[in-house]
């Protein structure tokens, strides 16, 4: 789950983490106010969407009097900002934030996340703030500075130490960017977060550092744990499909392809997906129903799938262990009788009761294309989405 940066931020606050000082904001009339409270000669108006690059996109700007504020909010509330992360279509800003302006020295980067590789929570560091991360792993890997941190210790003043001065920092600075990296330890662990970006971590020019940014996102499976997180959830910025799937306790993700696909289990809808593309294919979504999906559940992710307009043919490829594959079938025939299918359906049954689904999907009446194994199953789905 994502949360947006002033959220963020007063997570961090919580823990210690110093921000600068902000208010939300959700008309010109109110940015205007916030901005005179705030007090500064120059605040920041951030529009606040869940995707990276705002200030390229024109999310972010400078303003030098209330005045400018309000103008400043007027041009970005309602505009769809488009950025890296938002796709062509760009997300639409409902809410600003209203930051007070601070002396910059320095602009650096830091984030927080599980290195799967050494299955240790890593801090990444780098002088190069403001630039997305991903661009400086590619072009300048050696200015990534790690910092691996042992689950039995936590997070220690030598690698503070270590990350400032491979930084380039000095003097003070050094002791406070090491509390500052502590702090951020304990939000990420205590929250069950699953990453902590600050893109940028500032150095004032008095030598503070402070979270300029706030990037958090969380595990899902540990929401349970942390309620206050989990009303932090804003569905306006998720995709409908995705909220709509996650209220049925389906895994959705939508993606930019031609062929939906319906399957059980994340390692065969990933291995789905990838044949798909090996034939020259592209997946519309990734969509895993479940080791043990009812006919209610299969025939709403069915619905879910062809609510995608550019889905052009639909490949079911399911494994029956605990999930049965005529159960599969029930739904899949309820489903596409349901919203009247109007594009190719292509069937991979395999496992427990196979020889009964494929009795019934024979006799469903529908025009249902059968495949035997996975590749076959993608070639035709992909046949069937060029016409």
């Amino acid at each position: 789950m994502k949360i947006h940066e002033y959220q963020g931020k007063e997570i961090f606050k919580k823990y210690g983490v110093p921000v600068p000082r902000g208010i939300l904001a959700r008309s010109p009339d109110e940015a205007e106010k916030a901005a005179a409270s705030l007090g500064t000669q120059v605040t920041v108006v951030k529009a606040q969407i869940h995707a990276g690059g705002r200030g390229k996109g024109g999310g972010v700007k400078l303003a030098k009097s209330p005045a400018e504020a309000k103008v400043l909010a007027g041009q970005m509330l309602g505009m769809m900002l488009k950025t890296h992360q938002t796709g062509p279509e760009g997300q639409k800003v409902r809410k600003l934030y209203i930051e007070e302006g601070l002396d910059i020295g320095k602009e650096m980067y830091l984030g927080v996340t599980l290195d799967r590789v050494t299955s240790r929570i890593t801090f990444m560091a780098s002088t190069e703030g403001g630039v997305e991360i991903e661009e400086v792993a590619s072009k300048h890997p050696e200015k990534i500075l790690r910092e691996a941190v042992d689950p039995a210790v936590g997070f220690c003043d030598f690698q503070g130490r270590k990350l400032a001065f491979g930084l380039g920092l000095a003097g003070d600075t050094v002791g406070k960017f090491t509390s500052f990296c502590k702090a951020l330890y304990k939000a990420y662990v205590e929250t069950d977060a699953s990453l902590a970006e600050i893109n940028p971590l500032v150095i004032l020019k008095d030598g503070g550092v402070v979270a300029l940014d706030a990037k958090m996102n969380f595990d899902d499976n540990a929401l349970y744990r942390h309620p206050d997180v989990a009303e932090l959830r804003d569905v306006d910025e998720e995709d409908p499909r995705e909220a709509q799937a996650k209220e049925l306790d389906l895994s959705y993700i939508s993606l930019d392809g031609s062929i939906g696909c319906m399957v059980n289990g994340a390692g065969l809808a990933m291995a789905t997906m990838d044949t798909i593309k090996l034939v020259g294919g592209s997946p519309a979504n990734f969509l895993d129903v479940g080791g043990s999906a009812s006919k209610e559940k299969v025939t709403a992710a069915f619905k879910l799938i062809l609510a995608d307009p550019d889905v052009k043919a639909v490949l079911v490829n399911i494994f029956g262990g605990i999930m049965k594959c005529d159960v599969i079938a029930e739904g899949v025939i309820a489903a596409a009788k349901e919203v009247k299918l109007k594009v190719p359906l292509v069937v991979r049954l395999e496992g427990t009761n196979v020889e009964k689904g494929k009795e019934i999907l024979r006799g469903s009446g529908l025009a249902i294309i059968p495949a035997d194994n996975l590749r076959q199953a993608a070639e035709k789905a992909v046949s069937a989405a060029k016409g």
